[in-house]
């Protein structure tokens, strides 16, 4: 009897104790958060964030010091700017489910972005909107150095906020929300059309637009301080650790391979132009060495999910010395691109996405590339080149022409003269 009382309570307290743990048990199943992912990528999202007062460092540092303010005030507006636009409408046309062109509009205002795991991902819903969030801002704050020293600021402003809604939103839904792009195995890890072809190429059009600052390329422009572009250059670095690594959207072998390949990418441009410019003018500059590093940060953007070691090698080789030769052409050309924006991020970022096709390796990233015999790769990441190039430059251009028209897009040439710092702002970056 006291054997039968004794079974009787135990399966009791096992029933009640199955039924206690049910719900969490549930929950568990229901829920693919991992942890460590999590982590990893709230990591990464201030990591790309963190990029963006390094862009600021690294463009104001090249400017004419009566400049240093605004120019920095380009890239921190569309950390506010370009936050709210991404929460009110970017996201929702970015990845929310709608035609092969855009996103619909269902997550407008985050509606329905919670703390649950996103679809397919081991990250909660916000943190991975939160992360694409931080590439919304920086994108168009990248145009700002085809721009710097001579562009109005509140016109600026308004051009971002269309710029991300007509031009950034839509381009990133092509590749990574479900758009066209991504249908035709278009390869971009972490933005080599999304990011960079398409600021660069809106910067060229811009810098068309607007016109040459007074004085180009007569007078010299001479940075006024390059410590500040060597120490943005460095947070660049260190930032586009998130920016690559975290596109892998989970703390594994995808997140280490893009963190290593990145790395050596960077450092392999940097030598090269170092070299270049040694062999060209006689002495390696402190500007040359950061324009080489992040050529080889752009470059290696679209391909750090798919190629190894050797492709970041090459990548890394290449790009400095394309994109060393098209700085170097933008005077024979004419146009006045003030810090190079369309030399290292349009072209940086071109070819990038096209020596993705070249380099890509089946065992990393899943997609051979041309030197694994799928030329049919390298043409893929032509056709999206061509295409984000050409949407972007034309949009922009049509924006550029409205703004002109109704709100002017440069500053007087009084207030050009005598500086944005003071004429835009009312103060100055220095009180000696």
């Amino acid at each position: 009897m006291n054997n039968l009382f004794s079974r009787g309570r135990t399966l009791s307290m096992a029933a009640l104790s199955f039924a206690v743990l049910w719900p969490t048990l549930a929950l568990a199943e229901e829920s693919a958060i991992d942890s460590g992912d999590t982590a990893w990528i709230l990591t990464s999202s201030a990591l790309v964030l963190l990029m963006t007062p390094g862009l600021a460092l690294f463009y104001a540092g090249m400017v004419r010091s009566k400049n240093v303010l605004s120019t920095m005030m380009l890239s921190f507006v569309a950390m506010g700017v370009m936050t709210v636009q991404w929460v009110v409408i970017g996201y929702s046309l970015s990845f929310a489910e709608g035609s092969t062109f855009v996103g619909g509009f269902a997550y407008l205002f985050l509606s329905g972005v919670g703390s649950e795991a996103a679809d397919g991902l081991t990250i909660p819903h916000n943190v991975f909107m939160v992360f694409q969030g931080m590439f919304a801002i920086i994108t168009p704050a990248l145009i700002s150095g085809g721009l710097a020293e001579r562009i109005r600021f509140s016109t600026f402003v308004v051009f971002i906020l269309l710029w991300g809604t007509l031009v950034y939103d839509p381009i990133c839904h092509w590749v990574w929300g479900g758009g066209f792009l991504g249908e035709m195995n278009a390869l971009d890890f972490a933005g080599g059309t999304v990011v960079h072809i398409s600021s660069g190429v809106s910067a060229l059009a811009l810098a068309m637009i607007v016109g040459r600052r007074i004085g180009y390329p007569q007078s010299p422009m001479k940075p006024h301080n390059l410590g500040y572009t060597l120490l943005g250059t460095g947070i660049l670095w260190f930032g586009w650790f998130g920016f690559n690594g975290g596109s892998a959207l989970a703390a594994d072998g995808a997140a280490a391979n893009a963190f290593v390949v990145t790395h050596i990418c960077a450092a392999t441009a940097a030598v090269t132009w170092m070299l270049i410019e040694a062999m060209h003018r006689g002495k390696p500059s402190a500007l040359g060495f950061a324009s080489g590093a992040v050529c080889g940060l752009v470059g290696i953007t679209p391909a750090c999910g798919f190629v190894g070691v050797f492709g970041a090698l090459a990548i890394g080789v290449t790009v400095s010395a394309i994109c060393y030769g098209a700085v170097m052409a933008k005077s024979r050309l004419g146009y006045d691109d003030s810090l190079d924006a369309f030399g290292v991020h349009g072209v940086g970022g071109t070819w990038g996405a096209l020596a993705t096709g070249i380099f890509a390796v089946e065992a990393i990233g899943g997609t051979p590339g041309l030197l694994e015999g799928n030329p049919g790769q390298l043409w893929i990441q032509f056709v999206s080149v061509v295409v984000t190039f050409v949407y972007a430059f034309v949009v922009t251009v049509v924006l550029a022409k409205i703004l002109d028209a109704t709100m002017g897009l440069r500053v007087d040439e009084d207030d050009e003269r005598q500086g944005l710092d003071l004429s835009a702002h009312g103060e100055a970056g220095y009180d000696l």
